[in-house]
């Protein structure tokens, strides 16, 4: 039992699983506040230019059966309000990110002129030899 205790502890205390817990808080807390909007602001206004129209009370009735197809098309719409927010967080992350890695180079160490000299008199070398072939 000691032992189990012991790798649950090793298991919850990694960094990967803290990220994840993390993520999945926030991701959950992002998708609340997309179907807000979404359910909140979006349906209305899409509904109001389409004749007031409501997506979620959409429903087709087959015999007992009723197919809510409205709500299908209201998940529809808020995954990719969600897919389209994750991208442009996603864009934004990455792009913050690879200017931090664009840092300046830095420059390499002027050649002093013996080093020139000796890069001239290779070449002329390297020049002589294929010439000869």
């Amino acid at each position: 039992m000691k032992n189990i205790i012991k790798e649950f502890k090793e298991f919850i205390s990694r960094g990967n699983v803290l990220d994840l817990a993390v993520g999945v808080i926030i991701g959950g807390a992002f998708g609340k506040i997309v179907t807000s909007l979404v359910n909140d602001v979006l349906m209305p206004l899409i509904g109001m230019i389409l004749g007031g129209l409501d997506f979620t009370n959409l429903t087709l009735t087959i015999g007992d059966a009723q197919i809510k197809y409205g709500m299908f098309i209201q998940n529809i719409i808020d995954f990719i309000i969600v897919a389209a927010c994750i991208f442009i967080i996603v864009k934004f992350v990455n792009r913050f990110f690879n200017k931090k890695k664009e840092e300046p180079k830095k420059e390499e160490p002027k050649k002093t002129d013996d080093i020139i000299l000796l890069e001239e008199i290779r070449d002329l070398l390297k020049k002589q030899a294929n010439g000869k072939k």
